[in-house]
């Protein structure tokens, strides 16, 4: 079958939970259809992203959006009542080549990656499938307590017309997908029951267990520019780690990701080390006694909690992280609702070391059982053969 899919990104490297399930799934798909890639772009691509996609892919388009038809694009996004970002997304010059490339084609079906895309093809009479991947609207609606005063009038319009988009998009495409049973029962559509569930995976060939010398007690990992991550390494730094240090003074701390926002470098200390863009993060999971997302605000599934289980790192998460997770809370992982319990958990699993080895055997082997991507895929792949016409 030619699968005509449509992303916001380049999807590699992969340092955006987008860009991770969308290469993923281009990966596993590939070995069923060809997959005809298109991708909108916004900044200089790596050089060993085309290489690396094209193992996968029969053709790729890359789309590119000048920065000022961005800027004249929000602008009419604003006026017209659409969300910013799907306005940020899409021009009209882009959607010129998005119909040559499906003229050209003529695939199958067309599989969109995001609502952000959704304008593209609106209009295509193809068999279609969107992937919500997250409740987007309801990530905004987080995001306005902890945001700056001129940012809140903003993302309140946002999280307005999101809720709105997010339920239009919904009647425009035959099959709709998103990540998790939380995210789904978010989208704000009467026949939500009906989008499938797709779960992420994790490289369990390249997510493995490695003996290495434990540097770090405490680490947090993720895209440190994405505001719910930046949120939660700062709680952590500020608000758990503190209460940590009363019992132990020297506890040592990383936050490894890429494009660290200043609020993140601004936490780097003698004991706090932040590293930006790393290669590969399987070293520093490895040197890590513990791992721990505090996520407070933000969608989805975490990636970077399926990545460090699968390493037998030992865990310790939120309960809006772990409602879309679905690990056993004190036996798979342990759950956190203040900065007061996840300090508690981070020294018993810190003075513990046969509780801390045992938590880690445990979300290792639930990762194993539930977490991989060419099961989870399998859904997917059988949702796009059942839309033929």
């Amino acid at each position: 079958m030619k699968l005509f899919v449509l992303l916001s990104r380049v999807p590699f490297p992969i340092v955006k939970g987008d860009k991770l399930r969308a290469y993923h799934q281009i990966r596993c798909l590939s070995k069923n259809h060809e997959i005809f890639l298109c991708a909108l772009n916004d900044t200089k691509i790596d050089e060993e992203a085309l290489p690396e996609l094209n193992k996968y892919c029969t053709s790729i388009t890359v789309v590119n959006l000048s920065k000022l038809c961005i800027i004249w694009n929000i602008f009419r996004a604003f006026i017209s009542g659409k969300p910013l970002q799907v306005g940020y997304f899409f021009s009209k010059k882009a959607k010129k080549t998005v119909d040559r490339v499906i003229q050209e084609i003529k695939p199958d079906h067309i599989y969109c990656q995001l609502v952000r895309v959704a304008e593209y093809v609106s209009d295509k009479d193809i068999p279609k499938t969107i992937d919500y991947q997250d409740a987007f609207s309801k990530g905004v609606e987080r995001r306005i307590a902890t945001s700056p005063f001129w940012l809140k009038p903003v993302l309140k319009i946002e999280y307005k017309r999101l809720l709105r988009y997010e339920r239009q998009v919904f009647d425009i495409f035959d099959h709709r997908t998103i990540i998790s049973r939380p995210d789904r029962d978010l989208i704000p559509h009467p026949k939500r029951e009906e989008i499938v569930i797709v779960p992420n995976g994790v490289d369990q060939a390249f997510f493995k267990p490695i003996e290495r010398e434990k540097i770090y007690d405490i680490i947090f990992t993720g895209n440190m520019g994405y505001p719910p991550n930046v949120n939660a390494a700062v709680f952590l730094v500020n608000e758990v780690v503190p209460i940590v240090k009363k019992k132990l003074p020297d506890v040592r701390v990383i936050l490894a990701g890429a494009t660290p926002h200043p609020r993140v470098l601004a936490l780097a200390s003698a004991h706090v080390h932040v590293t930006g863009y790393v290669k590969d993060i399987r070293e520093y999971y490895a040197q890590a006694k513990i791992f721990i997302a505090p996520m407070q605000i933000g969608i989805g599934l975490q990636n970077k909690l399926l990545e460090a289980m699968a390493m037998k790192i030992p865990s310790i998460t939120s309960r809006l992280a772990n409602n879309a997770l679905g690990a056993k809370e004190n036996e798979e992982i342990l759950v956190g609702s203040t900065p007061e319990e996840m300090a508690g958990h981070t020294l018993t699993l810190l003075n513990d070391k046969s509780k801390a080895d045992q938590l880690a055997l445990n979300g290792y082997n639930f990762v194993l059982r539930h977490y991989s991507w060419e099961v989870n895929t399998k859904i997917l792949d059988e949702l796009i053969k059942n839309t033929m016409k």
